[in-house]
């Protein structure tokens, strides 16, 4: 039997078999199809400028994320061969499929540069229109386009027409509760046919404050024929299934919740698959998972970066713990792997 269904899940990733879904202890998976790329389930990792890197999308995959979505790229740091975006653009097979999500503002860089990249192994081609940080939006890029329908389409029509992978976008709510128009754009990024939408229920005013307005997703949900995947304040298994009950939305995006917190992604897809809870990670878990992050981290990025980024990813790990507060003061004067190590088996000790 076990063999049997194997068969089929495979089959059913080829496009040759007409099931629902991949069977599990009897049960039907919860699977998204973004294009012609069909997912393991419908529970996303969220872009996020400075976290989803390379090592942080590989444990999150590991841990059973249907999708993995890269750090946002400038096009025109494509553009013009910037030496730091090469890492931006890495992608490592036991990770897909992975999202590579694009900004910008100029149609035909946007599509040109897709079109430049379209050969490296990521699956899915994502345009960013929520980013909400002031030097993008000042440049009329990320959030800023809420408020320009008329460029937006033409450069998701340019996209879409410059590569043959799916692509999708991410809005927000809209630019601010004067301007809420993400049904607008939705129904404009399915006319030029973009394959999948994801929606911040949050405006760019609010940033990440407040709550989530569900509401909107629902009704974008609603107005479009394309996959709507949702996202705000999805920050347990319980909240993803609420959200796709209340709103609709074919799969979940999940952002904040999941710094610091990889094991969300077993946990929610485990909840949504047969309503059953999996286990917390224990204290040696922790350590485990914060040891392989930084010594990923040292792989793909060397001693000097991988030490100063994992400072972050550690005051997420450890929050809430013992000593955590001390513990977030000693990290910030680490300059050294070795130094490091020794702090994560002295927190978890």
């Amino acid at each position: 039997m076990k063999m049997q269904e194997g068969k089929r899940c495979k089959a059913k990733l080829l496009g040759t078999e007409p099931e629902l879904g991949c069977l599990r202890g009897g049960r039907i998976m919860e699977q998204l199809t973004i294009g012609n790329v069909t997912l393991d389930n419908n529970v996303i990792l969220a872009p996020m400028a400075g976290v989803t890197d390379l090592p942080f999308r590989l444990l999150c995959r590991r841990q059973g994320a249907g999708m993995v979505c890269m750090e946002m790229v400038s096009a025109k740091a494509i553009y013009y061969n910037n030496k730091n975006t090469e890492e931006l653009l890495q992608v490592h097979p036991e990770e897909l499929p992975a999202s590579l999500q694009l900004f910008g503002s100029d149609p035909q860089i946007i599509a040109d540069m897709a079109k430049r990249i379209e050969e490296r192994p990521f699956a899915v081609i994502d345009f960013n229109m929520g980013c909400p940080v002031p030097k993008v939006v000042n440049n009329g890029e990320g959030s800023a386009l809420m408020k320009a329908p008329k460029l937006a389409e033409e450069i998701l029509t340019a996209l879409v027409r410059a590569v043959s992978k799916p692509v999708t976008v991410k809005i927000r709510k809209g630019f601010d509760e004067g301007s809420v128009n993400a049904v607008e754009i939705a129904k404009i990024a399915e006319s030029c046919g973009v394959a999948a939408i994801a929606v911040h229920g949050r405006t760019r005013e609010q940033y990440y404050s407040g709550r989530a307005d569900w509401e909107i997703i629902r009704q974008v949900k609603e107005a479009v024929k394309i996959p709507v995947i949702g996202n705000g304040d999805v920050d347990s298994p319980q909240a993803a299934r609420r959200l796709l009950d209340e709103t609709g939305c074919d799969g979940v995006m999940i952002g904040r919740a999941a710094q610091g917190n990889p094991w969300i992604f077993r946990e929610v897809a485990r909840y949504l698959e047969d309503g059953t809870s999996a286990a917390k990670p224990d204290k040696q878990e922790k350590k485990r998972m914060v040891l392989e992050h930084a010594g990923l981290q040292l792989q793909y990025k060397g001693e000097y970066t991988a030490v100063r980024e994992m400072r972050k990813h550690l005051a997420w790990y450890t929050a809430g713990m013992p000593h955590s507060a001390r513990f977030r003061q000693m990290i910030n004067s680490m300059e050294s792997m070795e130094e490091l190590t020794a702090g994560i088996e002295t927190i978890f000790a």
